[in-house]
């Protein structure tokens, strides 16, 4: 049955259905399938540095954050640095408390099992299609989670075959591959690219990661120069 409760000033209430899943759902297919791609290398890669197919699942299915993980994967090795590790995912991943928050006219007319529940399946293609939709005049909240969903099933499916079919290749570094990762996050951050007002702070993460990868043992370099860049970029942010 669909949720229906108190409603938003200048509209009617704010429900969960059936209908709201399917929407959220049929608007990401398109988006999905890039996802699924993703997934694949994502899967592929985790096999080369040593991931087993149950730990390339799990981390697809409770990580669920496409970024963090392929930084997991580059900070993988034996012994496990687990403390860089949840750093990292917590800091890559911070922007989810402000993008949660803007979501708030929807989730907090629904029942906390569902609200909490949407935002575990939260990506940043589900959250700018549910934005668009509920600036549009959406009033289902269900969108959200149709849209997490969407993307999980697809992203989950690309990571089993990419560990699952990349598993029966031989070792791959001789051709290059273990600099695919590099690639990716070059590509990547290509794309984030907005001005001048980025340089600075790319340059200080830059520049604060390479002095701390030849200064401290182990893969700190990355959270350290993660935080100065977010740091400067803030400050600059409030100014």
């Amino acid at each position: 049955m669909p949720e229906n409760i108190q409603p938003l000033p200048g509209g009617p209430p704010i429900a969960f259905s059936r209908a709201g899943l399917a929407a959220g759902a049929l608007r990401t297919l398109p988006i999905a399938t890039g996802g699924l791609a993703f997934g694949v290398f994502y899967g592929f890669l985790a096999g080369q540095n040593g991931l087993t197919l149950l730990e390339t699942s799990l981390m697809s299915a409770l990580v669920f954050a496409g970024a963090s993980q392929f930084l997991s994967v580059e900070l993988w090795g034996d012994p496990l640095p687990v403390g860089a590790l949840v750093a990292t995912v917590l800091v890559v991943n911070a922007r989810h408390l402000l993008m949660g928050a803007t979501l708030a006219p929807w989730l907090k007319h629904v029942r906390p099992s569902r609200a909490y529940g949407s935002l575990y399946f939260l990506t940043d293609e589900s959250w700018g299609l549910s934005v668009a939709d509920m600036r549009n005049g959406g009033r289902d909240a269900a969108f959200l989670l149709g849209s997490g969903l969407t993307i999980f099933l697809f992203w989950n499916t690309g990571t089993l075959a990419g560990r699952v079919f990349g598993g029966m290749l031989p070792d791959l570094d001789r051709y290059g591959i273990d600099y695919l990762g590099t690639a990716f996050f070059v590509a990547l951050l290509a794309g984030f690219w907005r001005g001048r007002g980025d340089l600075l702070p790319w340059l200080v993460a830059a520049a604060v990661a390479l002095a701390m990868e030849r200064t401290i043992p182990g893969t700190w370099y990355i959270l350290g120069g993660a935080l100065a860049g977010s740091l400067v970029g803030a400050l600059r942010h409030a100014r």
